[in-house]
């Protein structure tokens, strides 16, 4: 019989991932028990500053990465959009299994949607990429931090803190939360953070027993958007905690677009370019698209976001 041991973070939303991931691994692979190794990490720590400020490489995997490395863990299962752009040496992203809807959820208790907010209404979101594209589209809005898993955020919507949140689609569906109201806020109107939906299976360069054990996971056209996203968030020396949005989608078998955007923390200047490309290009298509919109202005804005403390370069 053989043991995997999976690296995770005691969210509720971690645990899911962890789990949804062993009960794969041990219905495909009959006779292997599959247990979990539940971490804090700096991330799940530091709750009461915006997660902008906090920033640091690998805010929610350091601690999770370690333990790949020393052997307390096998595997680890991530969101992709907290893995940083850079792994630590010996260890690779082996598996990316297939995307949930990757979009955004305007959840409120007594309004239908963006649209409907009165004026001045106040909406919570834990990203600079929400707040950029919201107060783009709602100048009049006000925009507060809202840190916490995703219990204590809806709980804090239905307690009256707020008029409306913001919150990953995905980590809704997978827990089966939801509020009275609901808007999904997708593509190309309010674009995702790069990665968003998709899960990452990290463990050690050397493992050929879990490249081949997990190989039924591996989901291709969830791949190449993927490379792709996080090669534009590369180009621009980004972290997930800047106004700074990248989503591919793949238009037939072997061909994506790629929509980047970047905006200041205020929504006025906005950068928003496309791209297309191939599964064999798909990470230059993504640091080329950076380059564009660097050439448009995403240098200025992002420097401007840094030296205003609001956030810490990644």
């Amino acid at each position: 019989m053989k043991k995997i041991v999976i690296a995770t973070r005691g969210s509720k939303l971690a645990l899911w991932q962890a789990n949804h991931i062993k009960d794969c691994i041990e219905k495909e692979h009959e006779g292997t028990t599959v247990e979990l190794l539940i971490l804090k990490t700096k991330g799940d720590i530091i709750l009461d500053v915006p997660l902008a400020k906090v920033g640091g490489k690998g805010l929610f995997v350091k601690e999770i990465e370690e333990a790949l490395l020393d052997g307390r863990a096998d595997i680890a299962v991530h969101s992709m959009k907290d893995v940083p752009m850079e792994l630590p040496e010996g260890l690779i992203l082996g598996c990316i299994p297939e995307r949930e809807n990757p979009s955004d959820t305007f959840l409120s208790v007594q309004y239908d949607s963006l649209d409907d907010l009165p004026e001045g209404a106040t909406v919570g979101t834990s990203s600079l990429r929400r707040q950029s594209q919201l107060l783009a589209l709602r100048p009049d809005l006000n925009v507060v931090s809202l840190r916490g898993n995703v219990d204590t955020r809806l709980r804090k919507l239905m307690d009256g803190e707020f008029d409306a949140i913001i919150m990953a689609t995905s980590g809704l569906k997978r827990l089966g939360l939801s509020a009275p109201k609901n808007e999904i806020l997708g593509a190309p109107r309010f674009l995702p953070a790069v990665g968003q939906g998709a899960l990452g299976i990290e463990f050690h360069q050397d493992r050929e027993d879990l490249h081949e054990m997990l190989a039924f996971l591996e989901h291709r056209p969830t791949r190449i958007c993927v490379e792709a996203e996080r090669g534009f968030l590369f180009g621009l020396q980004g972290g997930c905690q800047v106004p700074i949005a990248g989503f591919a989608t793949m238009t037939d078998d072997d061909n994506f677009e790629m929509v980047g955007f970047v905006a200041d923390l205020e929504g006025v200047r906005k950068i928003r370019e496309t791209a297309t490309g191939t599964e064999e290009n798909a990470r230059q298509v993504g640091l080329d698209l950076a380059d564009v919109v660097k050439g448009k202005g995403a240098d200025a804005i992002l420097e401007e976001v840094y030296a205003s403390e609001n956030a810490v370069k990644n």
